[in-house]
């Protein structure tokens, strides 16, 4: 992972809070797979010519032939396909993967097509182009329930599209979003909110080109007045200028009305429950309580695990 370097923001309507990636950056140019097999394994030229000759000999793609004659597996053959088609993600294999990141190891899954179907939905109902500009808060009644793997999945799937993707970490009590993703912590949204105009608070996932991660950073010991600031709202509003969609973690409810506030200034919320374990009673009043906050609700996930 890497940090972006900061760009200073022109507009008066709100001052820059947090670094920026530059918005020129787009994915490579269309390349064969027989290039992208090239630059991504180290075969011989003597190797190349073979395959070469296998394809034209059996009539097949490169890619098969590779396969054929033993230089590459199939799985590789299909990573390099991904990449033909700017579909990024992270082969299991490589071992440097957090194992809840599902939708970035094991994107052709059951559990990465459920969260390409949730993203479908939200497409239309939070982030249709039609629509106000609004960031995502994901919240939850207890902690335990999936939330955040939920958000760092939902990230994923959402950079797949091949929008610029930022997923911020507003758990500013337990944060995790900086594991899951293997970016630092020691800098983040909560030095943005103290007032220290922080660089290097946002991180490029380095497998999948169109997605961030804004950490917390140091856990501060007030977690609530922070983010009732109105320098998050300010914030959010200068996220959703640069970015194409904004998802944000979020502090269980039992713990605080953190979640609450996070919502209202995020403009949209997503409510995940636990199957046979979140209480209705506390996932109604999770609900309600958002919605009289002027937050959008979305929906509401249930989470089975």
């Amino acid at each position: 992972m890497k940090p972006l370097s900061k760009i200073h923001d022109t507009s008066s309507s709100a001052p820059m809070h947090a670094p920026i990636a530059d918005e020129s950056a787009h994915p490579g140019q269309d390349r064969s797979i027989g290039d992208i097999i090239r630059e991504t394994h180290d075969l011989s030229p003597d190797q190349i010519e073979s395959i070469l000759a296998y394809q034209r000999q059996h009539g097949l793609r490169f890619g098969e032939a590779a396969v054929a004659l033993g230089l590459l597996s199939s799985d590789e053959v299909v990573y390099a396909l991904s990449q033909q088609f700017h579909y990024p993600y992270t082969p299991s294999d490589r071992g440097n993967i957090h194992p809840e990141l599902i939708t970035a190891s094991q994107p052709f899954g059951f559990q990465a097509e459920a969260f390409r179907a949730i993203r479908s939905q939200l497409i239309m109902r939070v982030f249709n182009p039609k629509e106000p500009r609004r960031a995502l808060a994901v919240i939850s009644p207890d902690g335990g329930d999936g939330k955040t793997y939920f958000v760092a999945n939902l990230g994923v799937v959402l950079a797949q599209l091949g929008g610029r993707t930022l997923v911020v970490d507003a758990n500013l009590r337990a944060p995790r979003l900086h594991e899951l993703f293997g970016v630092s912590n020691t800098s983040g949204l909560s030095g943005i909110l103290s007032g220290r105009q922080e660089e290097n608070v946002i991180f490029q996932v380095g497998d999948i080109p169109s997605l961030y991660v804004m950490p917390v950073g140091v856990v501060p010991p007030n977690p609530l007045e922070l983010l009732e600031r109105p320098a998050f709202r300010l914030l959010m509003a200068e996220l959703l200028r640069k970015f194409d969609h904004v998802v944000v973690d979020t502090a269980a409810a039992s713990v605080g009305s953190d979640a609450c506030v996070v919502a209202s200034k995020c403009g949209a919320a997503l409510t995940i429950a636990r199957k046979d374990r979140t209480k209705m009673e506390k996932l109604a009043e999770l609900v309600e309580s958002a919605g009289a906050m002027t937050a959008s609700m979305a929906g509401v996930i249930f989470n089975q695990y």
